[in-house]
Order: structure tokens, then C-alpha cells, then sequence
């Protein structure tokens, strides 16, 4: 698929290519090629190419050829049990053996994990191609995507009775020791690429100690102290089947499960089970970091994208919020959502900070308070503290631009953008934006425009040692300017409780 998608590029490019090499007389004027609706067209050919791409499942020809009736649950004999394990074998380093053990294992699961295996085929679309990637970067064998399987049934949020978690179960020290951070809003147990590329790198490390991969998987599941002990009570065993007996009692049954879940997700078909259809495919994805924390309820309704299936292709972050983080965090989705958050980011910023960003941001600015007249006084001569200064939102409406809501509100666009964090003038109908009143902001509301507030006028009565400079400098005034508000008082005689205007 990777080298199809390859060439689909290549010839992208080589199309540009041509036209630089033509005679400038020929090529076309660069203000001729629309960007948006060459993108556009990139993007469909790319939606309609995964969407055949992920179609191509094999199951419908066989399941007519076998022309198996609902709810037939067929059999076979040991031999072709054998025969498939054995060609499964040709193509693996695995040794998938054929006993009496991992017959009855077989046999158990096509018979009553049916269902099971329907769901996880469902799911495999979504994790199994990054596990194969990861295994293939790692030289390991690609049939170990099958033990998330019986692991975790491929669901990221599943925790054990234990405490293990994710695809792969990590338990938390384990996860620490791999380079899987946790803490109030994210546990990378659950970011599939992340414990994946842990759960690599510790069946390597495994497998350079005991070289047997059936080992590796028992000693994953009941730890390397517990196969240690097992292959000192066998008499030195070196291979899994030898060691067995001597392994916990769980751990003696994970490895033919494991097999049984390897040879049913191969032989789905010819079982009469077919996968759950699946949501979305890996191939369907893409991802985009985050310069800010965002809510995911801020992502959803910018892009009409349901909360519940963000957070199912995002299971790392234990709440519904996505936090700032260096290196920045970042959201998986499908192609057409992250393109639109990639084309709206600034406006995904700023809805979240209208969204989630209290009414008032701050306390109210507050006036050096200064005595006032008698009706304004409070005990001991002060004014009560006067806000200057307060946010209100504005629901952006259709037909309405940057410039109709600034000159709504008697601002500039500059001062809009600054409020809301903008890069860009670009707006949508429902956004909400910030806008500052008061001194500073905008003048008034339209309603309040309509009755302008009369200038409020300040009083300070003298008191004993006050001076007409020592009066101004309190009040934030010049003489000249305390003179002005006080014609005709002769500045070099005051009385204990004469009135000056201060405002």
C-alpha cells in the first residue's frame, strides 16, 4: 500500500515537474493554479484511494466458495489443523507447534470465542498495521501482533485485575523502565504507538536472553524471575515445552492460546467467521500536535467531530482534556478531521479559550481610590474601588466579518485579534469572541451607547499637615493641574477641612 501511495506522489510531483521544465511562453501563470481546489482534489483522491485500498478483504470469495449456511460453526480433522499450523510456520520464525495441547486449544477457541475473534478482526484494521511496522523496524517476528490479541483483545483502555494496562498490559514499573510517562491527564501504557515501540523493544531484550520465542512469551506474561525458576526445576530445559510443567499455572496455558488466536485470525474464513465491520483504518489516519492544552469537547465542535470517537483514537489521555506539553502533545483522527483542524487551528485556540476561559479573566482594574463627595464616601473618606474593566463575548452570526463586529463595537480589528489570540482575520458562524469594555476595550455595547455616563467628580477634604503639593502628588496631579479644578483657592492657604476637587 506504502509503495502504491509512493507512486501516486511521484506522479504529483512529476506533473510539477514538467511544468518547470517547459518554455516559460508555456507554463501556466501561477495565480491560475487555485490552491484550495488542487488540495481538494489531492484529498478526495487520497480518501477514495483508501477507501478502496482498505476494502480489498479476501473473506467474501472463500466464505461463496465455501458456501457455509448462518451460524454453521465448522470442524476438521487434526491433519488439516496441522497442515495450516505448518504453513503458517513456512513463513515465520515462530514455531507454532501442532500437539495434542494446542489442538484442544484450537478447537476450544473456533468453537466458543467465535464472537471474540469477530471483534478483534474488526479491530485489527485499526492496530495491526502499526504493529507489523514497529515488529519489521525492530527485526521481530511479525506473528507477535497476536499477543496484544489475547493480551488486552486489542482494546488500549483495558486494565487487569493486576494493574497492566494497554494493548500490551504493561505493568507501571515496567512501563516506567521502558520510557512510559504517566501522570494526571496522560499514561502512555495506553498510546498504542508508544507501547507498542516498548513492547519491541522488551521482546528483543527477551529474546536475547533466552533465544526461543516461545520462551519470550511466557516470560512475558509471568515475568523473567518465573522462567528462570522454571527452566532450574526442568534440568536446565531450553525450550518452552521441556520448561512448561514448571511454569505458574496461567503462564503453562499462554502460549497455545496464543497459537490458537494466530491460527483463527489466519483461518477466519474457513471457520464461517466474519470480522465486524470496522470504524476506521489505520491507513485513514492522520495526526496533528498541539501548540495549546484543548479540551476535546472544543475539538468536536469545531469540526463536528463526535467527543466519544476522539477519545477512542486518542485512549492515552485519561480525561476529555489534551494538555501543553514540550514535546507537544498531539490528537490522531481521520484524514478529513485533522485536515480541518490543521486549516483552523488558530480558530481551535481561540474557541477553547472562549469556551473554557472564565467570563472575567481577571479581577477587575481598580482606580486609586481617593475621597469623593459625601454621597459617594465610605467610612474614613475613600471611594469605594470602581472596575474599569470587564469581558463580554459576541456569537459570531452568518454574514458577519471581522470588520461588521469591530465596527459593531467601536474597536479596531487589531485589538479583536489581540483579545482572541488571532493570527488571522478568519471567523466562523458560532465562534465566540472575547471583547474588552471599559477603558482600554471598547467604548460600550450599542444599548449602552445610547445614555453616555456623566464624569464622575472626586473630593479631598485637607487634613492637618497637608500641603497643596503633598495634595497633588497623592492624587497623581500637577499644582497646575489641582489649581485648574480649584480656581480661586489660594493654593498657600489651607484649612483642616476645606474641600479640594482631585477629578
Amino acid at each position: 500500500m506504502r509503495n502504491q501511495l509512493l507512486g501516486f506522489v511521484i506522479v504529483l510531483c512529476a506533473v510539477f515537474n514538467t511544468n518547470a521544465q517547459r518554455p516559460a511562453h508555456l507554463v501556466r501563470p501561477s495565480d491560475s493554479l487555485n490552491t484550495d481546489a488542487f488540495i481538494n482534489t489531492v484529498e478526495q483522491s487520497l480518501r477514495l484511494f483508501y477507501a478502496e485500498y482498505v476494502g480489498q478483504i479476501n473473506y467474501d470469495s472463500i466464505m461463496r466458495v465455501l458456501n457455509y449456511e448462518p451460524g454453521t460453526v465448522p470442524t476438521f480433522s487434526d491433519e488439516v489443523y496441522c497442515e495450516r499450523l505448518e504453513k503458517m510456520n513456512e513463513m515465520s520464525p515462530f514455531h507454532l507447534d501442532c500437539n495434542p495441547i494446542t489442538l484442544s486449544t484450537i478447537r476450544f477457541f473456533a468453537a466458543n470465542r467465535r464472537g471474540f475473534a469477530k471483534v478483534v478482526l474488526g479491530r485489527s484494521a485499526l492496530y495491526f498495521d502499526l504493529f507489523e511496522e514497529k515488529l519489521a523496524e525492530y527485526g521481530l517476528p511479525i506473528e507477535l501482533k497476536y499477543l496484544a490479541v489475547i493480551e488486552s483483545g486489542l482494546r488500549p483502555q483495558v486494565k487487569s485485575r493486576a494493574g497492566a494496562l494497554g494493548l500490551w498490559q504493561f505493568m507501571y514499573k515496567t512501563g516506567l523502565y521502558f520510557g512510559l510517562k504517566e501522570n494526571s491527564y496522560i499514561d502512555e501504557r495506553m498510546d498504542p504507538v508508544a507501547s507498542t515501540d516498548a513492547a519491541c523493544r522488551y521482546f528483543r531484550q527477551l529474546y536475547g536472553i533466552y533465544g526461543d520465542w516461545n520462551l519470550v512469551l511466557a516470560a512475558y506474561n509471568a515475568g523473567p524471575g518465573n522462567v528462570n525458576k522454571a527452566i532450574r526445576r526442568s534440568g536446565n530445559k531450553t525450550t518452552y515445552w521441556d520448561v512448561r510443567p514448571f511454569l505458574p499455572s496461567e503462564t503453562q496455558g499462554y502460549v497455545p492460546n496464543f497459537i490458537a488466536a494466530a491460527y483463527l485470525l489466519n483461518y477466519h474464513t474457513e471457520h464461517n467467521i466474519i470480522p465486524v465491520v470496522a470504524k476506521v483504518h489505520n491507513a485513514q489516519l492522520d495526526t496533528m500536535c498541539l501548540s495549546q492544552g484543548v479540551h476535546m469537547a472544543t475539538i468536536a465542535q469545531l469540526v463536528k467531530w463526535d467527543q466519544e470517537d476522539i477519545k477512542a483514537l486518542n485512549p492515552v489521555y485519561k480525561t476529555s482534556y489534551i494538555p501543553h506539553t514540550q514535546p507537544n502533545q498531539c490528537i490522531t483522527g481521520p484524514l478529513e478531521k485533522i485536515g480541518l483542524l490543521v486549516s483552523m487551528e488558530d480558530s481551535l485556540y481561540a474557541l477553547e479559550k472562549a469556551l473554557h476561559a472564565p467570563v472575567v479573566l481577571v479581577q477587575p482594574i481598580v482606580v486609586n481610590p481617593t475621597p469623593a463627595d459625601s454621597s459617594d464616601t465610605l467610612a474614613g473618606g475613600t471611594t469605594p474601588p470602581t472596575p474599569i474593566a470587564n469581558y463580554i463575548y459576541h456569537k459570531v452570526s452568518a454574514g458577519e466579518t471581522m470588520n461588521s463586529i469591530a465596527t459593531k463595537y467601536g474597536v479596531t480589528i487589531e485589538k479583536i485579534m489581540e483579545w482572541n489570540a488571532l493570527k488571522t482575520t478568519n471567523i466562523y458562524v458560532g465562534q465566540r469572541l472575547q471583547l474588552l469594555t471599559g477603558a482600554g476595550g471598547t467604548s460600550q455595547t450599542q444599548t449602552q451607547q445610547q445614555t453616555p455616563p456623566a464624569p464622575v467628580k472626586k473630593y479631598y477634604n485637607v487634613r492637618s499637615g497637608d500641603t497643596f503639593s503633598k495634595i497633588a502628588q497623592r492624587n497623581g496631579l500637577t499644582q497646575t493641574q489641582l489649581s485648574k479644578l480649584n480656581p480661586g483657592v489660594n493654593i498657600n492657604k489651607l484649612t483642616v477641612g476645606q474641600r479640594l476637587r482631585v477629578k
